[in-house]
């Protein structure tokens, strides 16, 4: 197993775990090769269009690119690998639905810090969406650490709260903010090819990258159970079944 069971606990009592290179180096080099691939994409998106902002995505600045995982095996492999199975079924249960991916990108020397927030906010900035909290999987595709931007994660008992808060758009920033107190948190410091696994409630930020190399970072996101937006008529973004009664429903091998 790549989770051991001191790690389980400290997820379900703290928020958070961190694993370090449990990502095999050829998932690593997959998930590397299609964020460049993407990022031309976004390049080339923007030459049509004449402009440097796409959405979230500024040239050479930060890039947020999600939900492209139809359009690559390579993506595919990795969500839906005996790695990410172990894992997700470790902390989540016998029933784990793939969610949202995305890559996050802060370009060198560049990319704004990222407030203080839980990933349920977000979910209920449009509009309460009830819930069960979600594993979020950090994996980094560089190494990560102060000076390029890394997470920094407030354990449960430090955070004085373990439930969604109501959260406050930064007008400057537009980031959603729902801790406005002054403990730094942990940074996670370590290698390419470790997640950070915290849950949706866990407040989590993420300081500048002052250095001159990009840090990449993929997102998967996994729940229990079907997210679902306010009216039921839909998933609010993905559910796709991962795993199934214990079994792998679907598998990228």
């Amino acid at each position: 197993m790549i989770i051991t069971s001191e790690q389980v606990e400290q997820y379900h009592q703290q928020g958070y775990c961190i694993l370090e290179r449990v990502i095999p180096e050829q998932y690593v080099a997959d998930l590397r090769s299609e964020c460049g691939r993407y990022i031309d994409m976004v390049h080339a998106q923007m030459d049509q269009a004449g402009q440097d902002v796409l959405g979230l995505n500024h040239r050479h600045k930060r890039y947020f690119i999600s939900l492209k995982h139809q359009e690559s095996e390579k993506v595919i492999g990795f969500l839906f690998s005996q790695v990410m199975a172990e894992l997700t079924q470790a902390l989540l249960g016998e029933n784990v639905y793939l969610f949202y991916e995305q890559y996050v990108v802060k370009s060198a020397e560049q990319g704004l810090p990222f407030s203080w927030h839980q990933d349920s906010g977000y979910v209920n900035s449009r509009g309460d969406v009830p819930h069960q909290p979600y594993l979020t999987c950090w994996c980094t595709l560089d190494d990560v650490n102060l000076e390029n931007g890394t997470v920094y994660v407030l354990p449960f008992d430090r955070a004085g709260s373990r439930a969604m808060v109501e959260h406050r758009r930064d007008e400057g920033s537009n980031d959603m903010v729902g801790y406005f107190g002054d403990d730094p948190g942990i940074p996670a410091i370590v290698p390419a090819g470790s997640i950070v696994a915290f849950s949706s409630v866990t407040f989590h930020r993420s300081g500048p990258n002052t250095t001159d190399r990009p840090r990449r970072v993929y997102l998967a996101q996994y729940s229990a159970e079907p997210i679902m937006k306010p009216d039921r008529s839909e998933p609010w973004g993905l559910a796709i079944p991962f795993i199934q009664a214990g079994q792998i429903a679907v598998s990228g091998q």
